[in-house]
């Protein structure tokens, strides 16, 4: 049986996978529409991958016992200034997303809650990599400097994301 506490943790949690989708299918579109469309398929798959993740979440709460309850997602931004800044966001958001898991983990822990633990683990470790992509990205943005050419490089390495 889940606790109170982390039922609500992960419900909450929930909700963020769900925006974090969100989030990357809005930027996938702006790339679209800015004809930058590698970017964008790799947003797209980003997306879905969160939708994944939130859907982990979902299924564990309802295996456990638990209740899911459904909570309004925010609207994400819909533009951003270049694909530096987008890129940007992308890395301090994942950042964020860590910083959610690892207090969901001491949640885990005060709790007693063994099984949520081994469940995290799963996300620590996923974490360091969405983290890592995300820097890898930006830092290749930084070193392009804005050289068309060089975006466009990048542009087509992104859209191969399988």
């Amino acid at each position: 049986m889940i606790s109170k506490a982390v039922e609500k943790a992960f419900n909450e949690q929930f909700k963020k996978e769900l925006f974090s989708s969100y989030l990357y299918l809005a930027m996938s579109a702006h790339f679209v529409e800015n004809n930058l469309s590698g970017f964008a398929h790799w947003l797209r798959c980003q997306s879905k991958e969160e939708l994944e993740h939130a859907m982990k979440f979902f299924d564990y709460v309802l295996e456990r016992g638990g209740n899911v309850e459904l909570q309004a997602v925010d609207q994400p931004p819909s533009n951003w200034k270049s694909y530096l800044d987008a890129f940007t966001q992308v890395l301090e958001h994942e950042q964020m997303v860590t910083a959610s898991i690892n207090k969901l983990f001491e949640i885990a822990a005060q709790e007693k809650d063994y099984a949520a633990q081994i469940f995290l683990q799963w996300f620590i470790t996923e974490q360091v990599e969405e983290e890592k992509n995300a820097t890898d990205i930006v830092a290749n943005l930084k070193l392009i400097d804005a050289h068309g050419t060089a975006v466009l490089m990048l542009d087509r390495q992104l859209g191969k994301r399988a």
